[in-house]
């Protein structure tokens, strides 16, 4: 009979061992505060208030139900309604529009940053377009790509592009010229220069740009699934206006809080592994 082994062996199980300790770090410290005291402090009564407020008719219940009946509609929304379902749909949408918004403002920002020629070709297109409002896209997008997959995508991509796109752009224009010149008296070629001096410089924006990204993409999520669609976390906030159930609407927005919470919080932890990457180059 072989031996049976709780890790595999080599390097392979140092890969899985690796891993699984940077996942404890990743929730140790995203998890961390939400117990700490600044959480005991200042969330912990203002749910007690939440929870009090309706019930002792500080303010109408009809409006703002009571911290306990939204978590009873959250419960329900899980049981019998297929909130995960939802999620999964939602984030299925917000992946794809936002892995075309980093795989076409990525390579665009570094060539901004880099390239004079394309900066002065490029960027002015990017700046006429950038100041309209991504919602303001709505309408045409519906009409051009209809009300399915396609609009929903292009405006999640809409609304993640341009701040990746002028943060990259930023921190690869603005690498310091003295690490520049120095790899150039050792012989770099253009090409070594945007790989190791160029985009490592511009790491720190890059990820500032993903943040904001990431934000207004969730924004432009949501509307596309107001607009279109039976599935997704905006698909049940609109069915729960139109019922009027307050409760189901406020659950929804935590849902989505805690999603955007989440994401943000794996971006912070990226950042400071980059930064203390940097550091160590």
């Amino acid at each position: 009979m072989k031996r049976l082994h709780i890790l595999p062996q080599g390097e392979r199980g140092a890969v899985v061992v690796n891993a699984l300790r940077e996942l404890g770090r990743f929730l140790k410290t995203a998890f961390g505060s939400l117990l700490s005291i600044e959480f005991a402090t200042v969330i912990l009564p203002l749910l007690v208030l939440w929870e009090l407020a309706p019930r002792l008719g500080w303010v109408p219940r009809t409006l703002i139900p009571p911290a306990s009946q939204v978590a009873v509609a959250l419960v329900d929304l899980f049981a019998r309604h297929g909130l995960l379902g939802h999620i999964g749909s939602s984030l299925g949408r917000f992946a794809l529009g936002l892995a075309i918004a980093l795989a076409t403002a990525l390579p665009l920002g570094v060539l901004m940053g880099w390239n004079l020629f394309f900066r002065k070709h490029a960027l002015p297109l990017f700046q006429l377009l950038a100041p309209v409002p991504p919602p303001a896209w709505v309408p045409i997008t519906i009409v051009v790509l209809g009300v399915g997959l396609p609009m929903q995508t292009y405006l999640i991509f809409l609304g993640a592009f341009y701040p990746i796109l002028f943060n990259t752009y930023q921190g690869v224009k603005d690498t310091d010229p003295r690490y520049l010149a120095s790899a150039r008296v050792f012989g770099a070629s253009e090409w070594t220069l945007v790989r190791h001096v160029y985009i490592p410089h511009a790491l720190g924006s890059v990820v500032m740009g993903v943040k904001i990204g990431i934000a207004l993409g969730l924004v432009m999520l949501i509307i596309a699934e107001m607009h279109g669609g039976r599935k997704g976390l905006g698909y049940l906030l609109l069915e729960a206006k139109e019922y009027f159930q307050i409760d189901r609407m406020i659950a929804c927005m935590a849902v989505l809080g805690a999603i955007g919470w989440f994401l943000i919080e794996v971006m912070k932890y990226l950042e400071a592994k980059l930064a203390l990457w940097r550091v160590g180059r």
